[in-house]
């Protein structure tokens, strides 16, 4: 199953079947057949599609992902027709209202996040001798607060998101140092990004976040109710839950795709304070990301399904009996 890019000017997307047919300059230019795609993503306001295309990908199963040209930030999302298990998302509901239960699905996600940036900042400072002070520092920061998660001081949520900031500080510290002067990256920014780096992960975050919703969905979950991310309006919160632990692994791929020289600085171009990740640089990075994301994907497939089943057995018994008379 793939993943359909549309990103070019003067290309329109129409329905056609079972199948996607291109039209670049009003000429029929290829097809795709519905069934081999598995998410499309939309990027910019390039390419035209009518209301037919999107109904024919939801009525497949096939999400949609709408990502501004300038900000890389997520504009909408289309998903398909829902799970029909209401079990799962009426146990949902209540255990976001139990806090011994998103004490503990946060302390798990905190844990976990913070292992993976300990161990991505632990390869990288062999490579890194000039960086190696900072990152020893910002290790040390994960070390203390790891043993603060394992005791009693991670007694609430508002105390976890607090060892989750200091640990973000002393991580990003350590996470700057990787990178050439040349870039600028001296921080996380975004809305918009300032950077090339800053362009990237922002780029990363959005389609992680993107497969978290989708996965979500597929396994009856409501990616809106989150246990660590608290329900807010217009923020898929549990999909934000998912993709903590996800995070340090687009960091360290981001890296190495500048540590490689796939992505360099004349890829991207600054527009009106944005910095923007122009075509040539895209193509590099969209291939680059369906090679990485297929294990992050899988991931989320399996905890989601964990998940729900875990749910299910909780919320049937509000299901009415299909068998009930009145």
């Amino acid at each position: 199953m793939a993943t359909l890019l549309l990103d070019r000017s003067q290309l329109e997307i129409r329905a056609d079947g079972d199948a996607l047919a291109l039209y670049e300059n009003s000429k029929r230019s290829g097809t795709i057949p519905i069934r081999l795609l598995e998410r499309v993503v939309i990027q910019g306001s390039r390419t035209q599609l009518d209301s037919g295309v999107l109904i024919k990908l939801a009525d497949a199963g096939i999400a949609t992902l709408l990502v501004g040209a300038r900000s890389s930030r997520k504009v909408a999302i289309v998903l398909g027709r829902a799970h029909n298990d209401a079990s799962v998302r009426l146990a949902q509901t209540t255990r976001v209202m139990d806090d011994a239960f998103c004490r503990a699905w946060a302390k798990d996600l905190v844990a976990a996040k913070l292992h993976r940036q300990h161990r991505f900042l632990s390869k990288a400072e062999e490579g890194r001798p000039n960086a190696r002070k900072t990152i020893f520092e910002a290790i040390a920061t994960f070390k203390r607060i790891a043993a603060q998660l394992e005791g009693a001081e991670a007694r609430n949520l508002d105390i976890l998101r607090g060892l989750e900031g200091s640990a973000a500080r002393a991580y990003f510290q350590g996470f700057t140092q990787l990178f050439p002067l040349a870039l600028e990256f001296t921080g996380r920014n975004r809305r918009p990004p300032r950077d090339p780096v800053n362009a990237c992960l922002s780029l990363a975050y959005t389609l992680l976040h993107f497969d978290a919703v989708r996965a979500a969905h597929t396994a009856g979950l409501d990616p809106l109710l989150g246990f660590y991310h608290r329900p807010a309006y217009g923020r898929e919160s549990l999909a934000s839950d998912l993709i903590e632990p996800l995070r340090p692994l687009a960091d360290e791929w981001v890296w190495h795709q500048f540590r490689s020289r796939d992505l360099r600085e004349d890829h991207f171009t600054i527009d009106k304070g944005a910095c923007v990740l122009g075509k040539a640089g895209r193509e590099r990075f969209y291939a680059a990301w369906e090679r990485f994301a297929t294990a992050p994907r899988r991931w989320l497939r399996v905890r989601c399904s964990q998940l729900a089943r875990h749910l299910r057995t909780d919320g049937s018994m509000w299901l009415k009996d299909e068998e009930e008379e009145f």
